[in-house]
């Protein structure tokens, strides 16, 4: 398994931009699929996007959908998160997962489905 190091995270106003970044080490992310997941205190984790490995196609949870972008960059062994027009209700920590498994559709927003975790980065927005 990889270990994967989230950053990027903090204080940021209404309406404001964030990237996040989630740098794997021990291995290669090129066969991985990737993916961000949040949780807010009191709340279960809850998914946010995913990219297969091919970076062909993506998936957002509706909440997020629009504003979130996902990306990778396998030569920087990196995965991206740009969250623009951000709302109170994103304040969370943010995790980033990946599994080398092949995920049927439905399957995707599970976190039981990836293998590998990051350590989160605290997401807060507020004014």
């Amino acid at each position: 398994q990889v270990q994967l190091v989230e950053s990027g995270g903090g204080l940021v106003q209404p309406g404001n931009s964030l990237t996040l970044s989630c740098v794997a080490s021990g291995g290669s992310i090129t066969g991985l699929n990737l993916a961000w997941f949040r949780q807010a205190p009191g709340k279960e984790r809850e998914f946010v996007a995913a990219i297969t490995y091919s970076a062909y196609s993506e998936r957002y949870s509706d909440s997020v959908r629009g504003r979130f972008s996902i990306s990778r960059d396998n030569s920087k062994s990196t995965s991206y998160l740009r969250m623009t027009t951000l709302k109170p209700e994103d304040t969370g920590v943010y995790y980033c997962a990946a599994t080398g498994d092949v995920i049927l559709g439905g399957r995707w927003p599970s976190p039981e489905t990836y293998e590998s975790w990051g350590q989160g980065t605290q997401v807060t927005v507020a004014s």
